[in-house]
């Protein structure tokens, strides 16, 4: 038997897609949701998966503290430099902790995004034996969103608690 757990946050975030073209191409915003589950086959001692409080606190503080009212863009966007030399918050996917190998801010890049934050996030927590991210979705509008589901289960040794 499988034990979820579901947090879910929403923040207000722009990007743009220049290697994509067409519309996204121009700097536009959304307002984002994002669901994460962990999941452990059995429970801990104390009945839990990991601890709501802590966990919420920690994953909802670093969607703030990086990526709310900010600007998600790639490393090479000529808008990225700009926009921080003005004070904008901008996180860099292809450079930023857990997106150095994600080059542009995809709906479905911030699926991996939230989901490599969140197992760093549980390798600092109290959890049940084997709890680990099981799935990630991103809802970018409310007809778009992206799942992202880890792996196997087995650990990827890239996802270790990087600077935030």
């Amino acid at each position: 038997m499988t034990h979820r757990i579901r947090v879910r946050h929403n923040f207000e975030t722009a990007h743009r897609l220049p290697h994509l073209g067409g519309k996204c191409h121009s700097l536009h915003g959304h307002s984002w949701w994002a669901e994460v589950v962990v999941e452990a086959e059995e429970l801990s001692a104390d009945q839990t998966i990991v601890e709501f409080g802590p966990f919420k606190k920690e994953l909802r503080a670093f969607i703030d503290a990086h990526l709310d009212h900010g600007a998600m863009l790639g490393a090479d966007d000529p808008l990225a430099p700009l926009l921080a030399a003005h004070g904008s918050k901008v996180y860099l996917f292809g450079q930023a902790p857990y997106v150095r190998d994600l080059p542009h801010p995809t709906v479905e890049a911030v699926a991996v995004l939230l989901a490599r934050a969140s197992e760093a996030i549980l390798d600092g927590r109290e959890r049940a034996a084997g709890a680990r991210v099981g799935r990630v979705r991103v809802t970018e509008t409310h007809v778009n969103a992206a799942e992202y589901v880890p792996g196997d289960g087995r650990r990827d040794p890239s996802l270790r608690r990087a600077a935030s």
